[in-house]
């Protein structure tokens, strides 16, 4: 049978055709991974983990079933062999089996070796072999062999499919020709050959089908097990998962944020944890919102009741003949305070409302610009008080409306509390409020009567309003709305009284380089 040759035609093929076969293949792989992936992305959760498992035990049991197999093959066949060429090699040395007139005359059978085949190969290709007996298979490799001998021997494999299974060995020999009589090797009466010795491989055909059919069996009821034990894993392991989909269920159909049970510190009683806390953040956030429109809606009443009490004045006056110029005009200056009071409170309970975490688009701004526009802004409403400003330049990121509102509502209330009730005597010096802001820090110290010691924890509260404030104009949000900002910011704000007398309020920023954007 002729060779081949191929290089030929390789080094003929197209560069396109090559480069149009891969994407091909590419493509075809591409679109079975994207199957795969989209198949394995409908299964749940539970299927996946079951079918993680079987499949991980599948292959390891592949692995070591394939591993056995050829490694017992093949020692079983180095068995075969090593003892095939042992046993050929001392027959070629003692003679007898190469002798024609014991080769003729006595078959295998005789040994009780039915699976045994035996013959001697001459060098011009006349195979010899006992009289009624199946000579083994020969060919080129025990051809050459006998004509040229070495140490080495010549072993092979011989088979048809669904026939017969042979191992063939041949090694050199010296063969007598002669059947009456036996050779003298030193007169150069034998001629060289090769002994050829062929074994039937039935015994371990039989044995490796069996081996087979114990790995597949083995490997099957693994596969199962492993599929049995995976699902329970799986079960057992998504169990808190699943109650935790069912608490999440519960809470999107009836909206009751009631926390989940924990047990154990893994990773799915980590999440329900997360969960939890979520739960109490949500909680929380809904708490302030309900909080927000309960207080917001009592708030909102008292302008709008006042507002509608002096429209309806004003109808009735306009039914019975008016009012007097001067009492009309009182009472629109009140109605037009009123709405000044709404609008304001309008815009306090929306800054509130929003409850973000943090700043969003903060640009870098210098703290010390806006505090001296909040007070250029408050000085002119309140023109009666004397205002001791020192400011020192500090940048900050942040919101340049909020900080300015937050400290305006500063300003505004210490311009509130310092302002007295009646206007003060003839060479008394005017009230003061103290505005310092060094490194960050912003002080505002008022000269009014100072906080009670029962309502410092609650003076950031929104709508808090203590009993002497009651009286004064304000919806209490103010000082909540300067608390957000801050925190907003990463800041923050407290209140004490100053040793000298009045409140004071200091309000921390941190600096524009420890902040992030």
């Amino acid at each position: 049978m002729g060779r081949t040759d191929q290089g030929d035609s390789a080094a003929n093929t197209p560069k396109a055709w090559l480069n149009g076969n891969g994407n091909r293949m590419a493509a075809t792989a591409a679109r079975t991974q994207s199957w795969w992936q989209e198949k394995l992305h409908r299964l749940s959760l539970h299927a996946r983990v079951t079918l993680l498992a079987a499949v991980a035990v599948g292959f390891a049991v592949a692995l070591v079933s394939v591993s056995a197999y050829v490694t017992v093959r093949q020692q079983m066949y180095q068995n075969l062999d090593n003892s095939l060429v042992d046993r050929a090699s001392q027959a070629a040395k003692n003679g007898v089996l190469t002798s024609q007139k014991n080769l003729v005359q006595i078959p295998t059978d005789a040994f009780g070796l039915s699976d045994l085949r035996l013959g001697v190969y001459l060098t011009t290709g006349q195979p010899i072999g006992a009289t009624n007996s199946y000579l083994p298979p020969m060919g080129p490799a025990e051809l050459d062999i006998a004509r040229n001998p070495s140490d080495e021997a010549s072993v092979r494999t011989f088979g048809t499919r669904n026939g017969e299974h042979f191992r063939v060995v041949a090694v050199p020999a010296r063969f007598c020709p002669y059947v009456a009589n036996s050779c003298d090797p030193e007169d150069g009466q034998t001629q060289p050959a090769a002994l050829v010795v062929a074994q039937s491989l039935d015994p371990i055909d039989r044995t490796l089908h069996n081996l087979g059919i114990v790995l597949w069996a083995f490997g099957l009821v693994g596969v199962i097990g492993a599929a049995l034990a995976g699902n329970a894993i799986a079960q057992s392991g998504l169990r808190p998962l699943t109650r935790l989909t069912g608490a999440a269920e519960h809470v999107a159909r009836t909206e009751e944020l009631r926390p989940i049970p924990v047990t154990g510190s893994d990773e799915i009683s980590r999440l329900a944890q997360a969960f939890n806390a979520m739960l109490q953040a949500l909680a929380r956030s809904q708490d302030r919102q309900r909080r927000l429109v309960g207080d917001a809606g009592h708030e909102l009443r008292t302008p709008l009741t006042s507002i509608r009490t002096n429209l309806d004045l004003l109808a009735q006056a306009d039914k019975r003949g008016g009012l007097r110029p001067e009492d009309r005009q009182q009472l629109l200056e009140d109605v037009r305070a009123q709405m000044d009071e709404l609008t304001t409170l309008i815009g306090d309970l929306t800054e509130l409302a929003r409850d973000t975490p943090q700043v969003r688009d903060a640009e870098l701004i210098e703290l010390a610009n806006v505090v001296e526009d909040a007070v250029l802004k408050v000085r002119r409403r309140a023109p009666g008080l004397e205002w001791d400003v020192q400011l020192a330049p500090f940048p900050v990121w942040g919101d340049e409306r909020l900080l300015g509102r937050a400290v305006t509502n500063l300003l505004d209330n210490a311009a509130k509390y310092s302002t007295p009730d009646v206007p003060p005597a003839a060479g008394e010096p005017p009230s003061r409020v103290i505005v310092r802001l060094r490194d960050g820090v912003l002080t505002v110290t008022d000269s009014g009567p100072g906080i009670a010691e029962a309502d410092l924890p609650h003076v950031f509260d929104r709508f808090y309003r203590s009993s002497e404030a009651r009286s004064r104009p304000g919806s209490g949000l103010g000082l909540a709305i300067v608390k957000h900002a801050a925190e907003q910011h990463g800041g923050m704000i407290y209140a004490r009284n100053a040793p000298t007398g009045g409140a004071q309020f200091t309000l921390w920023l941190p600096h524009a380089a420890t902040q992030s954007r």
